[in-house]
């Protein structure tokens, strides 16, 4: 077991490649303290991990506060004694409307919910991860973080500031034993891309436009937020995995 002992935090796990992640991570034996705005899916996610053996508790947070971010990482403490990983994964998409048009209120909900929540994960959970002598963060972001796409303007700026603010991150605490990485997405079966599915015509064109010639599932980005965490990648810091079946150099 790669997570054996390890306390993990999943943001945004109740769904879609958190939830993926949380059940991996159990599965390699580490605790987790779920996350997410939906109390629901969370609670059913929360007894999937269970069934798998793993001790598990549910917080549910609003990334973008600053409070329920602190409270987030207060109860991991309390519940399991400290924190060694953190998927930083809540996040949303946005309007498909051109720059002009979009509303400050949309700009601000996913820059909040994508970046400041991403931002908010890391300043509470370093000074924690201190304590126990070093830890691993593993944010979120995007292939859409290299590489724009129009009616996109808010993912787009968000995943991007996620891989520089890993990189910042990154450089800061390598010397206190904090690893900070990031996995860029592509097109992944999940709910964030139910409205390119509604769309045939739409949906045939985003499926091909990887080398690979498929959507990719939760899981496979799962294995790679697995790696990043476990101790074979101690040697990697500061870097974004793309899992976009070769989208970016299609």
């Amino acid at each position: 077991m790669r997570l054996k002992g390890k306390v993990s935090i999943v943001t945004g796990g109740a769904s879609g490649i958190g939830r993926a992640t949380a059940l991996t991570f159990a599965r390699e034996g580490s605790h987790i303290v779920l996350s997410d705005i939906n109390e629901k899916k969370g609670a059913e996610t929360l007894e999937d991990v269970k069934n798998l053996g793993a001790e598990a508790i549910f917080v549910k947070t609003d990334v973008s506060k600053e409070e329920d971010m602190k409270q987030l990482m207060n109860e991991a403490v309390t519940a399991f004694g400290g924190i060694d990983i953190l998927f930083n994964n809540a996040g949303v998409g946005n309007e498909n409307v051109r720059l002009a048009d979009l509303s400050v209120e949309e700009w601000d909900r996913v820059v909040d919910i994508n970046l400041k929540g991403v931002f908010l994960g890391m300043k509470f959970v370093i000074p924690e991860m201190i304590k126990r002598g070093g830890g691993s963060i593993i944010n979120t972001s995007s292939l859409l973080g290299f590489k724009g796409k129009k009616y996109l303007a808010p993912y787009n700026a968000s995943k991007g500031g996620v891989i520089l603010l890993t990189q910042n991150a990154a450089v800061e605490y390598g010397t206190k034993g904090i690893r900070v990485n990031a996995v860029a997405p592509g097109v992944i079966d999940t709910a964030i891309v139910d409205n390119w599915r509604e769309d045939e015509r739409v949906w045939n064109a985003v499926t091909k436009s990887n080398a690979l010639g498929r959507v990719g599932s939760p899981n496979e980005v799962a294995n790679a937020v697995l790696f990043l965490a476990s101790d074979e990648a101690s040697y990697i810091t500061g870097t974004s995995i793309l899992v976009d079946g070769g989208a970016l150099t299609f």
